[in-house]
């Protein structure tokens, strides 16, 4: 059994951003999906929540209103009950980290995946508006074309591994692009890649045909 290494983490700003629950929802569910995966920065959010909980317990108490409690428990109640329903669907998938389960509707399998031309596909995840989560299917040896960003792209590896001027980044991986960063991601030639990747506005083509078809597939 081969086992998994990890050499590409989550910064600590994500960390403590997860840990206070400050994300959006696609940020947070890229981050909880690595940290599902990656001991060293599941560890380092349980830091957080320690030195939060430490907090919390020292901190000054708030009065609150007579039917704080009653109010709280009526939003419960009016909530769906899609837990139940939610686990029946689960089931495990050797690709896909728990968090991302219910996003798909299940399994791999499940995945409604859209061609956006060479052999690649992709499946808009349902989320929060601040932001926009994709899996990607990358056929062996394909390259997506040459981009840069107007905010910020996260890209954890669930299958396969891709390079690109950063680095090779395998299963479990994630990759952390910025503003100021123009890379060319390629799969590699052994397997196809699925990647989980989260933006939080359009990507910068430099080439004509990936400018045109931008608008249709919401990149």
């Amino acid at each position: 059994m081969t086992t998994m290494k990890i050499t590409h983490h989550l910064t600590d700003d994500l960390i403590l951003g997860y840990s206070a629950g400050t994300l959006t929802e696609a940020v947070n569910l890229i981050v909880a999906s690595h940290i599902s995966l990656c001991d060293e920065c599941r560890a380092a959010v349980e830091s957080y929540d320690a030195v939060g909980g430490a907090v919390i317990e020292t901190a000054d108490t708030v009065a609150v209103s007579d039917d704080c409690l009653d109010g709280a428990l009526a939003l419960i109640r009016k909530s769906p009950a899609t837990g139940a329903t939610s686990e029946k669907k689960r089931r495990n998938d050797p690709v896909l980290p728990a968090p991302l389960l219910d996003y798909v509707g299940g399994s791999l399998d499940d995945v409604k995946w859209r061609s956006v031309g060479m052999g690649v596909k992709q499946a808009i995840l349902k989320t929060s508006p601040e932001a926009t989560a994709r899996l990607l299917f990358i056929p062996a040896g394909t390259a997506i074309p040459d981009h840069g960003h107007n905010g910020m792209e996260l890209t954890l590896v669930l299958k396969g591994a891709f390079q690109d001027e950063d680095g090779r980044f395998a299963r479990g991986d994630i990759e952390i692009a910025s503003e100021d960063m123009h890379h060319t991601p390629i799969a590699d030639l052994s397997e196809d890649c699925i990647c989980l990747a989260v933006t939080d506005a359009p990507l910068q083509f430099r080439g004509l045909l990936p400018r045109l078809v931008q608008p249709f597939v919401k990149i």
